[in-house]
């Protein structure tokens, strides 16, 4: 199955160490993160795991819940979860997903049988309010991911539903962004009072609005 830009996430009810979860019940009225890991006890694995847990609170911040996953049994992942803590000295906090059965990589098309028949590669997938899947990125087993990244596409994504703006390269949060081009010079002046800079007439740049 491929899961395209918009399209609605696919819900699931799966085992993982935190007991029996179903996505959307998980993830309630907020946004959310699955992603995926290849094989439990591996190394970019490891720092990855750790590198989220230490970063929920700044999901959190976003009303964003994070939910990893991974072929490997919940029991492996309960054997594992000390390996993590000890290396990133941090506690796990967040479910991971046991999946022997690939029904949640399936779902989400993580099995790349060119790069691997069996392991899941590192995908991640964000999840709106409205069930719909805002972003999706893949990396290759051997690429660790930049979890900073991925907070400032949240932050990106959730500014931009509910403002008539874009952000452009390196943007970070309070940086000025851009109007979109199907807002008017005439309808910017009603939503946009501070101005803009205009660098050429479809980019027009403006102070962040209040999230």
């Amino acid at each position: 199955m491929t899961v395209r830009l918009g399209d609605d996430a696919p819900d699931f009810t799966a085992e993982t160490t935190e007991g029996k979860i179903n996505l959307y019940e998980y993830l309630g009225d907020g946004w959310g993160v699955l992603f995926s890991h290849p094989r439990d006890f591996t190394p970019v694995c490891t720092t990855e795991l750790g590198a989220v847990a230490r970063l929920k609170p700044e999901f959190a911040k976003r009303n964003t819940k994070v939910i990893a996953v991974s072929v490997d049994p919940v029991e492996s992942h309960e054997k594992w979860v000390s390996d993590i803590e000890e290396v990133n000295g941090v506690k796990m906090n967040y479910p991971i997903i046991g999946d022997e059965d690939h029904t949640v990589a399936d779902l989400y098309d993580m099995i790349h049988p060119n790069a691997s028949d069996t392991a899941t590669v590192r995908s991640v997938f964000v999840i709106g309010p409205d069930k719909k899947v805002k972003l999706q990125i893949t990396y290759p087993a051997s690429t660790g991911r930049n979890f900073d990244e991925i907070l400032r596409v949240i932050d990106s994504l959730q500014l931009t539903a509910n403002h008539k703006v874009a952000t452009p390269a390196d943007w970070k949060f309070g940086e000025d962004v851009i109007i979109v081009p199907a807002v008017s010079d005439e309808e910017a002046k009603e939503k946009f009072p501070n101005g803009w800079d205009a660098k050429k007439p479809y980019l027009r740049f403006t102070k962040q609005p209040t999230p």
